[in-house]
C-alpha cells in the first residue's frame, strides 16, 4: 500500500467565496469540492489540495502560532511569480524570495487573505 504524505492541508478563513477566489487565482486551480462553509481547491482530486473553512463553531478563524503551509515550486523563477501572485492578489509580504540556506532552500513567504502564513519554496 502506498502511503502518500499529504493529500491536502485546512485552514480557517472568514469569507468562503473570497478565499476560494485567492486561491483559485494563485495557483491557477478549481474548486474541487464544495460543501457552502468548506471548499477543496487544487489541480486534480489526486493531488495535494488547500481546503479553505469557514470554522463549524462560528467563531472567528484564527492562525496557529508558529503554523505554515508550503507549496513547492518548480524553480526559483516560480518562487518569485507565485509571491509577487500573491501579493497582487492581497497577500502581505512575509518574506521576499530569496536563498534562505545557501545551495539548499530557497523560499519566499506571504500571509493570505486571512492572515494564514504561506511559503512557496524550492530545494537548490
Amino acid at each position: 500500500m502506498e502511503i502518500l504524505m499529504i493529500g491536502y492541508s485546512t485552514i480557517g478563513v472568514k469569507d468562503i467565496d473570497v478565499a476560494k477566489k485567492f486561491y483559485c487565482d494563485l495557483f491557477d486551480a478549481t474548486v474541487h469540492v464544495d460543501i457552502g462553509r468548506l471548499a477543496m481547491i487544487g489541480k486534480t482530486m489526486d493531488a495535494p489540495m488547500i481546503a479553505v473553512c469557514e470554522p463549524f463553531n462560528g467563531e472567528a478563524p484564527s492562525c496557529g502560532n508558529g503554523a505554515m503551509i508550503a507549496f513547492s515550486a518548480s524553480s526559483k523563477d516560480e518562487v518569485n511569480a507565485l509571491h509577487a501572485k500573491a501579493l497582487s492578489l492581497g497577500a502581505t509580504d512575509e518574506g521576499a524570495p530569496g536563498q534562505r540556506i545557501d545551495d539548499v532552500f530557497y523560499g519566499a513567504y506571504v500571509r493570505d487573505l486571512d492572515g494564514n502564513k504561506l511559503a512557496f519554496y524550492i530545494f537548490g
